[in-house]
This record gives C-alpha cells, structure tokens and sequence, in this order.
C-alpha cells in the first residue's frame, strides 16, 4: 500500500499544499483558521499519514535525537529511567539514543564522528557526568540527573528528593529504638551519595552513633565491606543504611554470614527499590525512587530548553516503603 502523502492531505481536504505544511507543522496559528486546522488533521488521520521526520529534520538542521547517557545497562533503576525518557520523546516525534558507559563511571569513547552533528541534547546522569567529556558534546544543551543544582554546567536539572529519603530511613530506625548505626556508602564519587551521607549524618548526629564504610556498588564488594565492619567487638551497629539495594543485598548476605539475623539483630534498609528488594529474604525495607518519573522529568525538561523556555521543577519527591528488614533495635547487643 502506498504511503499517503501531503499532497494526498492536501487533495482529500480540498486545500492546498502549503496550508497542511503549516498545519502538519504546527506553524498553522495567525495564518489558518481553527476550523480548517482541524478538519486538516482529521483528513491526515483519516488517510493515515505520518511526516516524513528524516526530510523534516534535514529542513530544519535537527536530528530530533537526544542522548541518554547512564553508568550501566545492567541497572535496573537507569533501564526505567530510560523507558521513561523515550516515553515522553516518542509523544514529540524524538527518538532517545541510550549510550552506558563502558566502565560504569569513568570516561568512553565517543560513538559519533560529531555528537553535535548527531544530537540536539544530552541527558546524563551525574554518576556517568566524566563520559559527557569523551563525547565531545559539551556545546550542546544539557540536562542532568541527579545532580548539584547549584552548577552552571547544566541547562536544566532534575533531581530526586534524596535527603528527604534518608530523613524517612532514619526517623524510621530511630523509632525502633535503633542508636547505633553503620552507613554502607557507595564508594563512587558522585553528587548524588554525598547528599545522602550528608543528610543521614546531620540527622543521625544528635540522637546516634554512627560509622560510615565505603563499598563498590556490588553484591561482593558490599558483603565484605559489611563482614568487616559487622565482626564482633564492643558497640557493634544494630542497623545499617545502605546508599542502595544491591548494597543492602550484600549486607543481608554478610549478616547471615556472622550468624545475625535479620530484622531481630541487625535491620538493613536500601535505596531505589529494584526487584531485588522484594527478592531477598527477608524482604527489603528501602526509599522507592520513581525512576521512570525521572527520565520523563528528564526529556520534558530538554524539550523546555530547547524550545527556549527556563526549566523550574522541584524535585521529584521519594518515599520509604517498610518491609521486614527492619524492626525494632534488639535488646542487648555485644
């Protein structure tokens, strides 16, 4: 079946070539009527048409192609981010190119001969910001995820309520009478896990002791951070607050591993809720982060700068969702 084109809108509607440009356009305001806009696009439903976006784009030198850029594909939290970033690109006729950097934070090799030429804007992640300089593309409008909102860097910023989530975790555990706390932090060097250490010792400060350990964001690196920390010795921690649930899933693992049991010895909270919060045993209490929200704040907010307009959002708001990795602190510890 032949594809129909303008000319055919054109002919079904009774009006001429150039009024469904400015229709099809949306160019149409000042120039066209309602009425005959609308009986335009009803016409071009009616026969099924669709622009041809690669003509389009060479008329007006823009690829419609934004860059997404995240840590890894292996991340269930940044493969949401990305269904929800195309969802809002497809409603505006954008496609979303998804790169991952290959070592998960560190710089990569540039996948275009231009991304300038490619790209008409970049959403990155904080934890992948290094790759944005390997690629080249630091002319182009930029949005970032999770990231310091006071840096120029960026046209727009879109953030998670993340110290919030913390004041959520350790209001929860310091009503379960827990006083003695470990931070499992993430051992990568990124805005977001600062906001959090920052936030949970500023809360915790007053009330509780608290030691903080770093950790690779894996399952291994995470359990033999924990068994250390964890060894028995005077004033061992009655909870610990992992910055995320691949971290507190390692935590669990080094729990069992010491012979402590979950929630009645030690209670683990996480961050992000993944599948793998619900997978574990016992399952995990942790800050749900509506990813898919992000990467929708996230599309919307470049196709705001590129339509030349500011971007004001606050951020995205977080909450804890308790399961039974935690409970009250025990009654005496060692």
């Amino acid at each position: 079946m032949t594809r129909p084109t303008s000319r055919d809108v054109a002919t079904a509607a009774g009006v001429s070539q150039a009024t469904v440009s400015l229709v099809l356009g949306d160019k149409w305001r000042g120039r066209v009527s309602e009425r005959t806009a609308a009986h335009v696009r009803d016409t071009a439903a009616g026969l099924g048409y669709r622009p041809n976006l690669a003509a389009r784009n060479l008329r007006l030198g823009s690829t419609r192609t934004a860059l997404l850029v995240v840590p890894a594909l292996t991340n269930e939290f940044f493969a949401r981010v990305y269904t929800g970033a195309a969802r809002v690109a497809a409603a505006h006729g954008f496609g979303v190119v998804l790169y991952p950097s290959p070592d998960g934070t560190g710089p990569a090799r540039d996948p275009f001969a231009s991304a300038r030429a490619a790209l008409d804007g970049v959403i990155a992640s904080s934890m992948a910001a290094h790759t944005l300089e390997a690629l080249g593309g630091d002319a182009l409008p930029l949005v970032m995820l999770d990231s310091d909102p006071t840096s120029t860097t960026a046209a727009a910023h879109v953030n998670l309520a993340m110290a919030d989530g913390m004041r959520q975790v350790a209001e929860h555990l310091l009503r379960n009478g827990h006083r003695r706390f470990l931070h499992l932090a993430s051992a990568v060097d990124s805005w977001t896990f600062h906001v959090r250490a920052e936030a949970l010792s500023a809360l915790l400060s007053p009330h509780a002791e608290l030691r903080t350990v770093r950790a690779p964001l894996t399952v291994h690196g995470a359990r033999t951070a924990a068994e250390n920390a964890l060894a028995p010795s005077p004033g061992r921690p009655t909870a610990i607050v992992c910055d995320d649930d691949i971290l507190a899933a390692g935590a669990c693992k080094a729990a069992r591993r010491l012979g402590l049991r979950i929630p009645e010895d030690l209670s683990v909270t996480g961050f992000d809720d993944l599948a793998l919060a619900t997978a574990v045993e016992p399952e995990l209490t942790t800050v749900r982060l509506p990813a898919e929200h992000v990467g929708e704040h996230g599309m919307t907010a470049l196709l705001t700068v590129l339509d030349g307009a500011p971007w004001n959002a606050p951020d995205l708001p977080v909450h804890l969702v308790v399961r039974d990795s935690t409970g009250p602190a025990p009654a005496t510890t060692p």
